[in-house]
C-alpha cells in the first residue's frame, strides 16, 4: 500500500465530539486538544465495521461465548508474529486488560506479600496493588544508553516479594526489551522466586522496523511457567471501547487461581467485542501496516519538534504512539498545567510517577499533531519572552 493511500486514510479527521468519548469530552467546550488517554483518533479497519454491522443486523445480542475461530487466530498470530507456541487452553478472555492486572495481583499474591512494579509506569500498575491492599516495591525506570529500562541495581526487593509487574513495550517510554534484557529479568525473577505479569498490549505497535517484540513467556520453560501475559487488539486496532483482552497463562495452577479470583466478579466479554476482535485478527493486518507507517511519520515530526524546543527533550520512541517528554528543565511548577493552559491536554507525568514529565498521544492526524506542537512551541516562546522582560525590569 502506497504512502499516499496510507496518508489519505489516516489523515481523515473523525469528529469525536458529542460521542461520549472520554478522551474528547474531557475538554468539552474548551479549545484544548486532547492528546492524553491512550486511544487513537483513527477510524478502524472497514472489515471490523462490516463484521459489527453484520452482527447488528442479526438483531439478537444474547449471552455469548468466545469464538473458536478467535482462539485459532490468536494461536496463529502468536506463532507467526512472535514465534511463540501457545495452547488454546492457556487463553483466558477478559473484558479489558486493566482487570487482568488486578486479577493477577490478587490471585498470585497473598495479603502479606509485596508486588514489584516499574516506575514511572502506566497508572493501573500501582492502583492494582493499592486496591488489593498489597505492598508496592518499586523498580526505577532510568535512562540507559538513551533507552528507558528498569534498573535492577535499584530494585526494592523484600523477602515477601512474590510478583513482578512488567510492561513491554514500555508505557510510558516506548522501549522494546531485547532478548538479553528479558533474560536479565528472568534471572532476577528466578533468583527472587517471583511470578511475572507481563503487560504486552502494545506489542503490535512496534515502530522500529529492525526491532522485534519477544513475549517474556516465550523465553523458555521457566519464564512460561511463572507468567501471565496480557494482550489485546484494543490499542492496535482502536477498539478499546468494546473491551476484548486476553490473558495467556500456561501454568494450569496459576490459571486456576486467576479464574477462581475472577469468578462472579469479572463479566464475560460481550458478543460485539468478540466480533470486532476476530475481524481485527482475521483481516486487519494490512490496515495495521498502514497505521504503523503513519505513526512513524508522526513520530518523526514529533521528535524533531520537541527536541528543537527549549527546555524539552524526548528519547527515541521504539514502539507505541505515546511520547514520554522530559520537561524537567521547564521553569514552571506543573508542565501538565502549563501546556493545558496553552491548549494542549497531555497526560500528567505525576500519574505515572514523575511530575516533571508529560505524555503525549500522537495517535492522531498529522494536522492535529502539528497544531499541538505549534501551541506548545508558542507557549514556551511566550514564557521565554516574559522571563527575559521580567529580568530586564
Amino acid at each position: 500500500m502506497s504512502a499516499t493511500i496510507s496518508n489519505a486514510l489516516f489523515d481523515s479527521h473523525v469528529d469525536r465530539k458529542q460521542t461520549n468519548s472520554i478522551k474528547w469530552d474531557k475538554y468539552e467546550n474548551e479549545d484544548i486538544l486532547p492528546m492524553w488517554i491512550a486511544d487513537s483518533d483513527f477510524r478502524v479497519p472497514k472489515e471490523i465495521t462490516e463484521a459489527l454491522q453484520e452482527h447488528i443486523n442479526h438483531g439478537v445480542f444474547g449471552y455469548g461465548k468466545s469464538p473458536a475461530r478467535l482462539t485459532e487466530l490468536l494461536v496463529e498470530r502468536m506463532k507467526t508474529l512472535y514465534n511463540w507456541d501457545i495452547q488454546p487452553e492457556w487463553i483466558v478472555f477478559l473484558p479489558g486488560l486493566v482487570c487482568g492486572l488486578n486479577l493477577a495481583v490478587r490471585s498470585l499474591t497473598e495479603a502479606h506479600q509485596s508486588v514489584i512494579t516499574p516506575r514511572p509506569i502506566y497508572p493501573p500498575f500501582v492502583s492494582s496493588i493499592k486496591l488489593a491492599q498489597r505492598t508496592a516495591s518499586y523498580a526505577p525506570v532510568t535512562l540507559q544508553d538513551k533507552r528507558w529500562l528498569i534498573d535492577f541495581t535499584q530494585v526494592e526487593t523484600a523477602p515477601e516479594s512474590k510478583l513482578l509487574l512488567f510492561c513491554n513495550p514500555l508505557n510510558p517510554g516506548g522501549t522494546v526489551y531485547r532478548r538479553n534484557e528479558l533474560e536479565q529479568i528472568l534471572t532476577f525473577t528466578e533468583k527472587n522466586d517471583l511470578y511475572v505479569c507481563s503487560d504486552e498490549i502494545h506489542c503490535d505497535l512496534i515502530l522500529d522496523t529492525d526491532v522485534k517484540h519477544i513475549p517474556f513467556a516465550s523465553l523458555n520453560k521457566s519464564a512460561e511457567q511463572r507468567s501471565v501475559t496480557l494482550i489485546a487488539p484494543s490499542k492496535t486496532f482502536n477498539i478499546a471501547g468494546l473491551g476484548a483482552s486476553m490473558a495467556i497463562i500456561p501454568n494450569s495452577a496459576l490459571r486456576h487461581k486467576f479464574n477462581k479470583v475472577r469468578a462472579g466478579i469479572v463479566p464475560d466479554v460481550n458478543v460485539l467485542a468478540y466480533t470486532a476482535a476476530q475481524a481485527a485478527y482475521e483481516s486487519g493486518q494490512p490496515w495495521l501496516e498502514q497505521q504503523l507507517a503513519y505513526l512513524r511519520q508522526n513520530r518523526g515530526t514529533l521528535t524533531a519538534a520537541i527536541n528543537c524546543m527549549p527546555y524539552l527533550t524526548i528519547q527515541h520512541i521504539e514502539a507505541t504512539y505515546l511520547a514520554w517528554i522530559d520537561a524537567s528543565a521547564l521553569p514552571v511548577t506543573s508542565p501538565f498545567k502549563f501546556f493545558e493552559q496553552a491548549g494542549v491536554g497531555l497526560s500528567p507525568g505525576a500519574d505515572f510517577g514523575d511530575p516533571k514529565f508529560v505524555r503525549l498521544n500522537f495517535g492522531c492526524t498529522h494536522e492535529t499533531l502539528v497544531e499541538a506542537l505549534r501551541r506548545m512551541s508558542v507557549a514556551i516562546a511566550t514564557l521565554e519572552k516574559d522571563t527575559i522582560e521580567s529580568f530586564h525590569k
